[in-house]
């Protein structure tokens, strides 16, 4: 359970929706509002954070767009028109020296060798700072864009996963760290006992390799994870090295933490091994008026055709389409068990809301935590959950970027350097370097 030699800091991760996080970012006019295929508005964005001395910056993905009415789709533009992430990271690898990059890739619609591929080609790139966000695909019509008429079952999807993940690290290690002897005079570029075939055959994959890339800077990227169901926290227990993951109470975000640290010991891993790095949505004022009144005009621009879509996806699909806004959600529509114990949206129901409330509540940082607050309050509270211990780290979530994720370092992040809360330089070069992660020993270390 220690954490070493060296001082604990928070780590920090920037999230990248492209015109922030709220889910009317774009409305705003701090927002770029042509941010998904705008490569300078990323330059800005990573060089910031970096400036910043962020850990990592971070980048979600879907392979579809999403489904729905062409109409309520023009309204909530998320995952309409974007970069592809890897292709982005790659790109922002030349114009950054020291943030992690950070992208999600789905095991549902990839195989194995592609990801190890490109993984380890942005790892060289970067010199060592790649990660790895390891999803199983949420957005069901992705399968129409593979080939399948129906998306893969839930407990499938993770079984896949796990042999998928596995794949991936052996491939890595195709190669030892001292293979290539690249020697002119003997005419040898590498030495062929240094590299080693898979020759996997599992349930779901079939993988001779080895890769045709040279073992990456870090061994491996490091691997990330979102889920918090009980399939996604025993994949975690097994491969993840960093967890986002909402939270939104103290005390239960303690037992998360105690649970996955606990769950990674299960798999003879130590506590250090993974770090838990929940969502938080910074809305930042001189004064606390000020920041409820950023707010309150953030919530004015959510539409409701968009709000009671994302509260229905929130809620697992159930249709509000006829419900009205500004009374309580009916009865029946979820249980009351659900109402009680469904991490993604239980919090939704701890007081008498009506729909426009609920969404409002749940659009400002999609599922994660809202702080409206001074710069204070947020460090306060940042503070609060790192010193008990239910936190390693925040993933920011700025509601409108570029000046959401400006107001954060400029008021934020000095005050947590001024309480030794968090870094004034980087400890490494590498991502595990800087977030603290040993450098895995490669597979075919004692063959």
């Amino acid at each position: 359970m220690s954490d070493g030699p060296r001082q604990r800091f928070l780590k920090l991760g920037a999230f990248f929706h492209p015109t922030g996080h709220h889910v009317a970012a774009w409305r705003h006019e701090g927002a770029q509002i042509d941010a998904g295929t705008n490569f300078p508005h990323y330059v800005r964005l990573a060089q910031a954070a970096e400036r910043a001395k962020f850990d990592l910056v971070f980048l979600a993905d879907a392979v579809a767009t999403r489904d729905g009415n062409l109409e309520g789709l023009s309204r909530w533009p998320q995952y309409m028109a974007y970069f592809e992430p890897l292709t982005l990271m790659s790109a922002l690898a030349a114009v950054t020296s020291r943030i992690g990059l950070v992208m999600t890739a789905t095991t549902s619609y990839n195989e194995p060798y592609h990801i190890a591929r490109k993984f380890a080609s942005l790892d060289h790139i970067s010199a060592g700072r790649a990660g790895w966000n390891v999803v199983t695909s949420s957005n069901a019509s992705e399968a129409f864009n593979f080939g399948r008429d129906e998306h893969i079952a839930h407990g499938e999807r993770y079984d896949r996963a796990s042999e998928f993940v596995q794949v991936v690290k052996r491939l890595w290690d195709s190669y030892d760290d001292d293979a290539f002897v690249r020697d002119r005079a003997s005419g040898r570029y590498f030495e062929p006992s240094k590299l080693h075939f898979l020759n996997h055959k599992g349930t779901h994959f079939s993988v001779r390799g080895p890769l045709n890339v040279a073992r990456p800077p870090q061994g491996s990227p490091v691997l990330f994870q979102a889920s918090a169901s009980d399939a996604g926290k025993d994949l975690a227990g097994q491969i993840a090295e960093v967890l986002f993951t909402p939270l939104h109470d103290l005390e239960k975000g303690q037992a998360f933490y105690r649970e996955l640290k606990n769950k990674a010991v299960q798999y003879g891993r130590t506590w250090g091994d993974v770090i838990i790095m929940p969502g938080l949505n910074p809305i930042v004022g001189r004064t606390r008026d000020e920041a409820i009144e950023k707010e309150r005009y953030f919530q004015s621009l959510i539409h409701p055709d968009v709000g009671k879509e994302l509260l229905s996806n929130a809620l697992g699909g159930v249709d509000l389409s006829d419900v009205e806004v500004d009374k309580p959600l009916p009865d029946g529509i979820i249980s009351p068990e659900d109402r009680l114990s469904n991490p993604r949206f239980s919090y939704l129901f701890r007081e008498k809301l009506t729909v426009r409330q609920m969404y409002e509540k749940y659009g400002g940082a999609r599922g994660q935590r809202t702080l409206v607050g001074t710069a204070d309050d947020i460090a306060d509270e940042m503070e609060r959950w790192f010193v008990n211990r239910a936190v390693d780290g925040f993933l920011i979530q700025p509601p409108h970027l570029p000046a959401g994720l400006d107001e954060f370092i400029e008021h934020v992040i000095p005050r947590l350097q001024q309480r030794g809360l968090f870094r004034t330089e980087y400890e490494g070069s590498t991502l595990r370097e800087n977030l603290g992660l040993k450098r895995p020993a490669s597979s075919y270390a004692s063959a």
